[in-house]
């Protein structure tokens, strides 16, 4: 396959990608995107792609690969579409955004000749990269607990920032709880070690803005903390979406001879061992930033994300051109999505815990086939069935509604 053609569904944040698909031999054919005026401002960048404002139609545009980069809860239904018609898929994060539609990703997935790969770009960062390493290296031996930490906080009072992201009242960011956009916590530390999620229990942070700041968000929970007990008899503790504290991401995974966690606010990582257990060729305490040695380094420098922008897009179309799975698979990503929904569960019954599926098993995804609770809105005017913040009866104020325009 000399050139893999790709369609982008969703070009705000697919946008973001064209770069690296030209660069890794790929060709954009069809682009769809319902706002005019953005589409207008890449057509320089896409020129020669076919140019789409419906799915149906975008969906039968002769093409390898789709990217999936719509609305945060609205992927699991066109990965499946793009699945059924063989189609590889490369989707945003999170893979679903209900239990049952993870289930039917799954079954989709595995009845379809087409890979299906998570767009999750912050394990490639290059000391999550480094940790992978240096833990998949053997010296550290087995994990006993890992945290992760994604922290994201906002100018509140910044209105036109605000209204950037979150541009109307049923928009998906203003009832987004705090657990579910869990991937860039989780993942990391999930891909390093390989645990998966075996059961859940989390706790709110709920601290609801002053009543003059201009939000309309339904949300008033700043963190969720989440526990996750692994398959491997692991615990690891992550925060979901966090807006405490100072903006930035960290993790740390502490195993049987030592420890290894990033800097806060650097690239930098710290490794160190136990007294007793030091390997050849090591300190006790080694403190360093490590460097790239890809061949594509500068292409990786230069990406989002700290080069995970490239590096997804790399992975995924080695994957079409040798026809194997990834890491990232459908597995992977409707675990995680499983730890997000049934976290924000285990919130709202007290911090009870929950049992997480796993969907390559019959009875797992029997068990929620039909659960398609949902915190959000969607484009075709379905409304919320489930609670998205701690404090059930928690609205924007009639001041806030009037004044965040």
């Amino acid at each position: 396959m000399e050139k893999i053609r790709v369609g982008i569904f969703g070009l705000r944040r697919g946008s973001n990608f064209i770069d690296e698909i030209k660069y890794n031999g790929g060709e954009i054919v069809a682009v769809c995107e319902k706002d005019e005026e953005h589409t207008r401002s890449v057509l320089p960048a896409i020129e020669g792609a076919s140019v789409y404002t419906d799915f149906d139609s975008f969906i039968e545009h002769p093409m390898d690969a789709v990217i999936l980069a719509n609305f945060y809860p609205e992927h699991a239904e066109y990965a499946i579409r793009c699945l059924e018609k063989n189609v590889h898929v490369l989707s945003e994060c999170v893979s679903n955004a209900t239990m049952s539609e993870g289930v039917r990703l799954c079954e989709a997935a595995e009845k379809s000749s087409a890979i299906y790969m998570l767009a999750e770009n912050y394990p490639y960062m290059i000391f999550n990269r480094e940790m992978k390493k240096v833990y998949r290296g053997g010296t550290l031996g087995r994990i006993y607990y890992a945290e992760g930490e994604y922290n994201h906080p906002m100018d509140w009072y910044n209105t036109k920032e605000v209204l950037s992201v979150r541009p109307y009242e049923k928009h998906w960011r203003n009832y987004l709880p705090r657990t579910y956009y869990i991937t860039h916590s989780l993942a990391p530390i999930m891909a390093a070690t390989g645990s998966f999620p075996k059961r859940v229990t989390a706790m709110p942070v709920y601290a609801p803005l002053p009543e003059d700041c201009p939000t309309l968000s339904h949300v008033a929970d700043v963190a969720s903390i989440i526990s996750i007990l692994n398959d491997d008899g692991s615990v690891f503790k992550v925060t979901g979406c966090a807006a405490f504290g100072a903006h930035g991401n960290s993790y740390r995974l502490c195993c049987e001879k030592g420890q290894i966690e990033n800097v806060r606010g650097t690239d930098k990582v710290m490794l160190r061992y136990n007294s007793w257990q030091i390997p050849e060729g090591k300190e006790e305490v080694n403190f360093y930033e490590p460097e790239l040695s890809d061949e594509d380094s500068e292409q990786i420098k230069n990406a989002g994300h700290g080069g995970g922008d490239f590096l997804v897009i790399k992975d995924f179309f080695d994957c079409i051109r040798n026809n194997k799975p990834h890491q990232f698979d459908v597995y992977f990503a409707t675990a995680m999505s499983s730890v997000a929904i049934l976290s924000h569960r285990s919130i709202m019954e007290g911090s009870r815990p929950f049992d997480v599926p796993d969907f390559r098993k019959k009875e797992d995804r029997d068990a929620y086939r039909s659960d398609t609770l949902s915190p959000f809105w969607y484009s075709d005017g379905r409304e919320p069935s489930y609670p998205c913040c701690s404090q059930k009866d928690y609205e924007p104020t009639e001041w806030q509604r009037e004044n965040c325009k």
